[in-house]
This record gives C-alpha cells, structure tokens and sequence, in this order.
C-alpha cells in the first residue's frame, strides 16, 4: 500500500502526514513574507512618509505579479514537481524581499514589491504535492489544512514583525524585520529540498502530454478557456492604469503604453499556445473516457476570485481601516487585522472537511450564500459602529470566504490529475485577480463601497454555483507511462 491509500493521522510526523506538515510550512513562510507587508504597512507609510494613495498603490503591486507566476508555476510543478519548485520560490523569493526592505526610494519599493509578488505562487506547488500524497476521500481536509495553516502565515506577520519593528527601537525597525523573516524563509527553502519527495514510493508522477497550456478536450471548451484568460491580463492592465500619469505618475505614457501593447502581445502569443496544444481537437474528438468540463474550472476560478481575492484585499487594508475610521494605535489596528486571517486555521480546513462530507458543490453553495450576505452587510459600515461590532462582522465574513477557499481546492485534484498543477494555478491566479480588482475599487472609494463591492460579486459567483456547477462523480482517467489507462476515484 503506498502512502496515500490508508488514514492519516495529523498528530503523527511520519507518511503523507509528515508530507502535509512540512509543507503546509512552506506555504506559511512564504505568506510571512509576501503578506507582512500588510501590518508592516503603517510602519512604512510614516518611516518614509508615504502619501495613503502611495501606500495603497505598494498594496496592490504586492499582488499583481502573482497572477503570471501562478500560472507559469502552474506548469512548472506539474513538469519539474514540486519539491525543486516550493525550495526555489522560498529561496528566491527571500531574496527579493530584502531587496525590497532595504530600498531607498519609492521607485525601488514600487518595483521590488512589485517582483515579491511572484513568492505568492507557492501556494500552487503545495496543491500539487498534496494531492499527490493523499487519496481524494481525504483531499478536502488534507488541502484545507495545507491552504488554512499555510494562510495563517498573514496572522503570524502581524502578530509577529510590528512587534520586531517596535523593539529595534529607530525607524528603520520595518526593515529589520522584513529581514529576519526573509532569512528564515530562505532558510527553510533549503530544508524542505532536502525532506520530501515528490510522490509516495512507487507511486507515478502524472505529467501533462503538452506543456505552455491547459489541456482541454472539447470546442466550446477551448473557447471558454480562451475567453477566461482575457481577465488575467485585464487585471494586470488595471494596475498600469492606476501607475499611469492619469491617476499615480509613478510611470510615463511612453511606458503605460508600452505596457498595454506588451499585455496584448503577451495574450496573443498565450492564444496561439493554447491553440498549438488543443488543435488536434477540432480534426479527433476526445474519447468520452479522457473528457473533463472546463466550465467545471472556469467556475472554481471565479469562486476563488471572490473567495481568496477577498482575503487578500481585507488583510492589505483592515490594518489601515481600523486606523483611520477608528483612530486605533498601530499595533493594536495590526493586532485587530491578524483575527482575519488567524481563523484560516479552522476556517478553511473546515471548508475542505465538510466537502469531503457533504459534497463539494454543496458546500459552495452554503459558504457562498454566506460571503454574499456578510459582505453586504458591511456595505453598511459606517464609523459610528462600534469597533467590537465591525471585528465580529468581518470575523464572520472571514469565516464563510475561508471555508469557501477550502471548498474550492477540495474539487480542484478531482477535475485532472495530471494538470492539478495548471487547474490550482489558474484559479490561484484568479484569487489574485480578485485581489487586484478589490484593492483597486479600496483605492477609489470609501471602505463601505469596498465591502458593498465584494458582496455583490459574491451574489454574482453563487448565481454560477447554482446554475452550472457540477458535483464531481465517478473516476479520472489518468494514463500510464507504458500507456496503460489507471481510473482514480474522485469520491
């Protein structure tokens, strides 16, 4: 029996749980590095005198490059595997980061927070080793406790680098602690190479036939995919626009053009890569055995655009929120801002765990019916509330669009094994497309219409669960490197 067959026991460090363990760490480390810059924010903003408008800019470059480095991680791990991936992106991406903590001009931070961003795609590697050490009756609970402990890197950054900011005692204390966790992050990179492997003993590593795209396996399928690429690159335009001299002046017009024709350019050349891998299509149709529906993917992007895009806006901003509509010391509005994402170590495994219980598209249903009404709710927020209240509210926001998180990647091992990597990095990159879009809608208006904004994109997405989802049933089709064809269970 290989390591994912039987139970796994979460209290044990040996098999598939040693596996989970030392990579939901990964996952957390790379989280304290990518997502410190949100409590470490309104340490930044006064050491250097950063205008609102300039720190919510750093808010959303911190974002934006994980939408490309989700996808190209996407199809590194499912080529290279994920061990080589999660150790390159914790080393690198360390590197970077103390770049960025010893920048001297806004320029510098703009630019080198803008290249931190691609530490976030690390989350798609630990999808792809999970779903590799356990069975699918167990990947809900396995991914939820990986993406819920792993996301709880953003709590330990703010429970943890104002306090290492405070004690050095000078302005330059932020930067101190961006290091230290830098360090560690590197550190630990090099660790995780050397600890884990790739697959159980004896088991295959599934690889995509074609590499540069998603493998698709039916006309309308191909177009939906085309189409759904379209919003990665709108995101990535968005951020130009808000960089330009219309609305930042952080670059010329020369260079905002230059950017839009090199996102068009970029699309193209994505299309005509889509088409070289899937054209064979058109002229063979895809046995029914070797089919899957991509909508079945084009919904869980959306989902996670709400869900995971969410939790990326609320934990940049709720720091800087309870600062200025509540007039609360730094440290405790950071304090206050880490409940958010500390409830990712129940939330989100609880997501996962009630999927592989009740069902996947269920379980969407309930936490999305939960994200919408909570979201609106606080689309009535005003500062005459009391800050317990609002801590509550968000706290129960919190928990719907984490559970939710959970719910997502529950189903996304169930749809096609051997591009789990491509499915988690395409949804992944929709989560920071959410967040990208929400940060901007922050920068433009009140926190109220923030909140109002996320609610009714919520309604929208559980309008699709309800309509189009469908609830995985029956097997996968996988084939061997010999060429024989294994069935996998997706229950």
């Amino acid at each position: 029996m290989s390591a994912n067959d039987g139970k796994f026991n979460l209290l044990s460090f040996s098999g598939n749980s040693r596996i989970l363990h030392l990579t939901w760490f990964a996952f957390f480390m790379s989280f304290v590095v990518w997502l410190g810059l949100g409590p470490m924010m309104p340490f930044i903003q006064e050491a250097l005198g950063l205008t609102n408008q300039q720190a919510k800019v750093l808010l959303i470059l911190n974002v934006a490059m994980t939408i490309p480095a989700r996808i190209v991680v996407g199809i590194l791990v499912d080529k290279y595997g994920p061990k080589i991936m999660y150790a390159s992106i914790l080393i690198l991406g360390g590197s970077v980061s103390i770049a960025f903590a010893w920048a001297q001009t806004y320029e510098q931070l703009a630019l080198l927070r803008f290249l931190s961003g691609f530490i976030g795609a690390g989350f798609v590697v630990g999808i792809r080793m999970i779903s590799e050490w356990f069975p699918a009756k167990q990947t809900g609970i396995a991914q939820g406790i990986y993406g819920g402990w792993g996301n709880f890197g953003s709590a330990g950054a703010a429970m943890t680098l104002p306090f290492i900011a405070v004690s050095m005692g000078d302005v330059d204390g932020w930067r101190y602690a961006i290091t230290f966790a830098s360090i560690a992050a590197m550190v630990y990179g090099v660790i995780y190479f050397f600890s884990v492997s790739d697959t159980p003993k004896g088991s295959t590593y599934f690889k995509p036939k074609k590499t540069g795209a998603m493998e698709v396996t039916s006309k309308g399928d191909l177009i939906l995919y085309i189409v759904m690429n379209i919003p990665l690159y709108l995101a990535l335009a968005v951020l130009t626009w808000k960089l330009s001299p219309e609305k930042m002046g952080l670059i010329t017009t020369e260079t905002t053009l230059a950017i839009y024709a090199a996102l068009v350019g970029t699309y193209a050349l994505q299309v005509w890569k889509i088409w070289q891998v899937n054209k064979h299509i058109l002229s063979a149709p895809v046995p029914e055995l070797h089919r899957y529906k991509f909508k079945q993917v084009a919904i869980l992007d959306w989902a996670y655009l709400v869900t995971f895009g969410t939790e990326l806006a609320v934990v940049s901003m709720l720091a800087m929120f309870y600062v200025s509509w509540f007039e609360l010391p730094k440290i405790t509005a950071a304090l206050l801002a880490g409940i958010y994402p500390f409830i990712n170590l129940v939330a989100r495994p609880g997501g996962g765990w009630i999927s592989d219980k009740v069902g996947r598209r269920k379980t969407l249903l309930v936490v999305f019916t939960g994200i919408a009404a909570s979201f609106l709710f606080l689309g009535t927020v005003d500062n005459t509330w009391s800050v317990e209240f609002v801590v509550g509210i968000t706290i129960i926001a919190g928990i719907f669009s984490k559970a939710g998180s959970g719910a997502v990647y529950a189903m996304v091992p169930l749809i096609q094994r051997r591009m789990t990597g491509q499915i988690a990095g395409m949804a992944g990159a929709y989560g920071n497309v959410g967040a990208v879009m929400f940060l901007t809608v922050n920068s433009l208006v009140d926190y109220d219409v923030f909140f109002l904004v996320i609610g009714v994109v919520a309604a929208f997405v559980l309008t699709l669960i309800i309509f189009f989802l469908e609830e995985p049933e029956g097997q996968m089709t996988e084939v061997m490197p010999d060429g024989t064809v294994q069935m996998i269970d997706v229950k």
